[in-house]
């Protein structure tokens, strides 16, 4: 039995949509699931404000209420302003922008940072005919 590209990409789609399926199944339940998880959440924050404590144990496990703090700017320009103001590189994760580092070297092949790593491999994209 030759193997065709027509055969290849008739059981690529197949096995897509499938995966795709099991993904939505997943996420529904998933989700009903953080719902439950959420409520429970609240009901314990609430006990332990209504006792005035930051743990509660029990039989099953111990509950522990702590602050946690987020962190966003809606102003990039002075956020990054304030960074090189204060040489607080730091404050920024560790990661390159994707788009961003491709896009400069495509326009400086000429410049590389040192220790930049590059993986380039071939992938195949399939679209539904």
């Amino acid at each position: 039995m030759e193997i065709t590209a027509d055969k290849l990409v008739k059981a690529y789609v197949k096995i897509r949509d499938e995966r795709s399926k099991l993904n939505q199944e997943y996420d529904e339940k998933d989700a009903k699931l953080k719902e439950q998880l959420e409520v429970i959440e609240q009901e314990l924050l609430d006990m332990c404000k209504t006792v005035g404590a930051d743990s509660l144990k029990t039989q099953h496990g111990t509950v522990s209420r702590r602050v946690q703090k987020r962190f966003w700017t809606s102003d990039w320009h002075s956020f990054h302003k304030f960074v090189k103001d204060h040489d607080a590189l730091d404050l920024f994760e560790r990661r390159i922008s994707q788009t961003n580092m491709q896009q400069f070297l495509e326009e400086n092949p000429d410049v590389l940072p040192q220790g930049l790593n590059v993986d380039s491999k071939y992938t195949v994209s399939v679209r539904r005919k």
